[in-house]
């Protein structure tokens, strides 16, 4: 989910229900045994129910639609070093340049990748560890897949 979301985020993540997903949001989908955290670019109903269409931020291609019993959450906070934020439905003009650029360069996405890894280990005073806040929502760190696979 670069560059929205990268490794060593720790991610909030909610219980939600389909009718209060909306165009924009970061939902948690589980596919065939693997959790998947990607924005939802299309809403819609279909002939058996609910459904939305999703894409990593830095992906070229969208993802097969997604039904009620695939959604876990949706994301409700990043912390991210010393700073926590909710995460925006739209991406900036510089999120969606940088999101092209990784989804089209293993090769800028990777140095991105490496450079963000120099900056935690050097700033690495917090420590990372599952935290649940003050209503009972488990906050889960955000680690990437691999360099070579998208974000």
């Amino acid at each position: 989910m670069l560059p929205s979301i990268w490794p060593g985020d720790l991610l909030t993540i909610e219980p939600a229900e389909h009718d209060e997903i909306v165009r924009g949001d970061i939902v948690v989908l589980l596919r065939n045994h693997r959790v998947f955290i990607h924005r939802v670019i299309e809403v819609g109903d279909k002939s058996d129910g609910w459904m939305c269409i999703t894409r990593g931020d830095s992906m070229p291609q969208s993802d097969a639609p997604a039904t009620v019993s695939d959604l876990l959450g949706k994301l409700a906070r990043i912390r991210r070093a010393r700073r926590s934020f909710a995460p925006s439905r739209r991406m900036s003009m510089l999120g969606s340049g940088l999101a092209w650029i990784f989804g089209r360069s293993d090769q800028v996405r990777n140095l991105a990748l490496r450079i963000h890894a120099v900056r935690l280990r050097t700033d690495s005073s917090g420590r990372v560890d599952l935290a649940e806040d003050a209503n009972g929502v488990i906050c889960l760190p955000y680690i990437s897949q691999s360099s070579s696979s998208h974000i």
